[in-house]
């Protein structure tokens, strides 16, 4: 069903229909509440290819991976990662796009992916110490959410992440609680900002307790489960092997398991373990009797929490980033993007008594836009805080008497559970 389809049906003018389905206030809340049921009842979807041409956007997330990296594709932390984004991006209207390049030609795909439109956001997964595309997509304006964080890395930017650190100094003061002193890591890529993390909180954790991490002890690469087991068989070869074990991945952990068991050895018994569990869909560790001890955060509902602040992203990222405030307390919205239609506009509003206002006005193509504008009652306010909102068009504006400043999403969260 397309919309003429839909109006016809409704009895209501295309235009109508089309306002309603977006929800602008022009239309009342009776109608548009008409409208969207009308549209589930019948099955009407936009079509993406006019919503597109219609609003300058794609409605497509990107993610890039290296050609080094497309074992990605094939591993279940991945794909529960990615079906996290997926699920969440296609609620709010959106494609996620995935595109295998080589890693020296990476930064000319970004490029590419913003100068041809072909991508309104980025999923930046697997963030190393020092990792030069945050730096970039910020350079080219791209919106962009990172899943992890990098350590090096001091301009903001939004992340969803785990307290790493935290999690590993936790999982390894359990073990020494139950009076191992001998305790082997199986790390990650150390390369990558959660394994750096996980070193650290495992090696404090030691510290804390008079004690010193062991090179022999310590292993790092791929988490697969023929690494796991290579590492664990090694260190349980060595004469004085470690009694029990902190793994970063359940999967390695099933291959730490086989080679517990060709030792003739017994997990809880003569070697205790404890993993790092991603909450994999189809590998649970939920069961009534686990596989492993283990810390736990979901990385699918880390997909989804991407998903949700990068379109937010998006949307704070097409209100244009210039904006005067005067010390006659006028705020002029010069630039608002292209969004609908929206052309350069010119308004202006004063503060009340209180320092609030809120106020709205329409453009060239008549889409309204509210604004709330809060700031200290003093007369010497310095700071204005900024929140603009619409057709899917808002964002915050930290600003100062006479200055000029950027527009600022609301994006950026960090889990912090473990």
């Amino acid at each position: 069903m397309n919309l003429k389809e839909l109006s016809y049906r409704l009895g209501l003018s295309p235009t109508t229909v089309s306002c309603a389905l977006g929800g602008y206030p022009e239309v009342n809340a009776e109608t548009r509440l008409r409208v969207s049921d009308a549209a589930v009842r019948f099955g009407y979807q936009p079509n993406k290819r006019a919503r597109a041409l219609a609003t300058g956007r794609s409605f497509n997330i990107g993610h890039v991976l290296t050609a080094s990296n497309k074992n990605q594709l094939v591993n279940p932390i991945f794909g529960d990662f990615v079906a996290g984004v997926t699920e969440t991006s296609g609620a709010l209207g959106y494609s996620l796009s995935l595109t295998v390049t080589e890693a020296d030609l990476e930064e000319s795909v970004f490029r590419r992916l913003k100068s041809e439109g072909a991508v309104d956001g980025i999923v930046l997964q697997a963030p190393r110490m020092n990792d030069g595309r945050i730096d970039l997509l910020r350079k080219i304006g791209m919106p962009f959410v990172v899943h992890g964080r990098a350590t090096s890395v001091v301009t903001p930017y939004a992340w969803v992440d785990v307290n790493n650190k935290r999690a590993f100094e936790r999982a390894a003061l359990f073990l020494l609680d139950l009076g191992h002193e001998k305790i082997g890591l199986v790390n990650g890529d150390e390369t990558m900002d959660f394994a750096y993390r996980r070193r650290v909180g495992f090696e404090s954790a030691l510290a804390a307790r008079g004690f010193a991490p062991r090179p022999e002890y310590l292993s790092r690469g791929e988490m697969t489960e023929r690494n796991g087991y290579e590492a664990v068989r090694r260190m349980l070869e060595l004469p004085d092997p470690p009694t029990a074990f902190l793994l970063s991945s359940v999967i390695s952990a099933i291959g730490a398991r086989r080679a517990v068991q060709e030792a003739g050895l017994t997990l809880g018994r003569e070697v205790s373990l404890i993993a790092y569990d991603d909450d994999l869909s189809y590998l649970s560790n939920r069961q009534d009797v686990p596989m492993f001890t283990a810390v736990r955060s979901s990385v699918r509902e880390a997909g989804r929490q991407i998903a949700r602040i990068l379109v937010d992203q998006i949307a704070a990222h097409m209100v244009r980033r210039s904006m005067l405030c005067s010390r006659r307390n006028w705020l002029w919205v010069r630039r608002l993007g292209r969004l609908y239609g929206l052309r350069h506009v010119l308004c202006d509003v004063g503060f009340d008594d209180v320092g609030k206002v809120g106020f709205s006005f329409e453009t060239e193509c008549y889409r309204a836009v509210s604004c709330e504008i809060l700031r200290p009652a003093s007369d010497n306010f310095g700071d204005v805080r900024v929140r603009l909102w619409g057709d899917q068009v808002y964002g915050f504006l930290t600003c100062n008497v006479a200055q000029r400043f950027d527009l600022f999403s609301h994006g950026a969260a960090d889990t912090g559970q473990v």
